[in-house]
């Protein structure tokens, strides 16, 4: 499914009818995320922060499932979203210092980059082994649905993730409770180097849902209204209560699979600069353009303001203090047992524990 056309004209038969300040925000959006992308992709390479999973291309998949979602909803990410959590509100400031891992950091450093969460914002942690998360948003939307909650659940995934053990539970389980679970596919051509044709002999992914009996939607994932009629089609129905959808959107990741990758071993440059031309962003500014609100100095104007944003907000993380080492020893118990209180109380001596008496 297309909605915007390659003119940046809209199918008028498909068009989702959001004001023109809704389309300006999916596009600030985006444009913010990849900003906030870029430069933390530039403070891996010069060692100031260890680890980076961007969403370079991807952005009008993440953002517009995370627009159609109401607050009330749900959000399981997989690692690529930290764009939807941002589009709820959540402060860039706490998200950078996670991506340090200082003092103020949500997860006090134990997690590593990229893997936040808040519970304010109806967001789960990420949980990094492949398809994990699938079975924790469809417990979410059961839960929701045995306490009589209008809430739905969202779960991102990646194409690799279909191959797992933890998708095809999850598909299942879903499918025979008939709970509120959208399961959003970014199929973004590779599970880090493996093609999606190497790992499926299906035609599409969207038609593994078939085997389930659950509801699915293929649509074109660089397209933001298309993505957000979508999702909204499958939020509605599960509201209703027809059960789970598989949305399959289809993207391209135009960046390594994270700052650990290089692509190039993988696939040709021809290759990423034809999907480069299908740039999400670019798509939806020649609609913005089209209808006249927006112009090479607006944009220049927004993104300085992001850059701004960031630059400061790194300069703020970089000031603060590393967690306390103490904080190694929190959160585990409600009540420190006497073993950890031992751990604990020789770490804090001093940089590594005595050696045990061998007598």
């Amino acid at each position: 499914m297309h909605i915007i056309r390659e003119d940046g004209s809209l199918d008028p038969r498909l068009d989702p009818g959001l004001s023109i300040d809704q389309v300006v925000a999916l596009y600030k959006a985006m444009t913010r995320t990849r900003v906030i992308d870029d430069r933390l992709q530039r403070l891996q390479r010069q060692g100031r922060i260890a680890f980076h999973v961007g969403s370079l291309g991807e952005e009008a998949a993440i953002i517009g499932s995370a627009a159609a979602l109401r607050d009330r909803d749900w959000i399981v990410p997989c690692y690529r979203e930290v764009g939807a959590l941002l589009w709820r509100g959540y402060p860039l400031q706490r998200y950078v210092d996670h991506m340090f891992g200082n003092a103020d950091d949500p997860v006090v450093g134990r997690q590593m980059p990229d893997h936040t969460f808040s519970r304010e914002h109806r967001y789960l942690c990420v949980s990094a082994p492949i398809g994990t998360q699938l079975p924790h948003a469809v417990g979410l939307g059961w839960a929701a649905k045995k306490r009589g909650l209008d809430e739905c659940v969202g779960v991102f995934f990646g194409d690799g993730a279909t191959s797992s053990n933890d998708f095809h539970a999850a598909m299942n389980f879903a499918t025979v409770y008939q709970t509120p679970t959208l399961f959003l596919c970014r199929n973004n051509g590779y599970a880090i180097s493996l093609p999606t044709d190497r790992q499926t002999a299906t035609r599409t992914l969207a038609e593994k849902a078939t085997a389930y009996n659950m509801s699915a939607l293929r649509v074109d994932g660089n397209d933001v209204l298309a993505v957000w009629r979508a999702v909204r089609e499958a939020l509605q129905r599960a509201r209703e209560g027809g059960g789970p959808t598989f949305v399959e959107l289809m993207t391209y990741r135009l960046g390594g699979h994270s700052t650990s990758d290089d692509p190039r071993i993988y696939r040709s440059k021809e290759e990423v600069e034809s999907w480069r031309r299908a740039d999400p962003l670019v798509r939806v500014r020649k609609h913005l353009e089209q209808r006249d609100v927006w112009d090479d100095d607006i944009d220049a104007d927004w993104r300085s303001a992001c850059e701004a944003e960031v630059k400061d907000c790194v300069r703020r993380a970089e000031e603060k203090p590393a967690p306390e080492l103490r904080e190694m020893f929190t959160d585990v118990y409600k009540d420190q047992p006497p073993h950890l209180a031992e751990q604990e109380s020789r770490c804090l001596a001093g940089p590594r524990a005595p050696e045990e008496d061998q007598d």
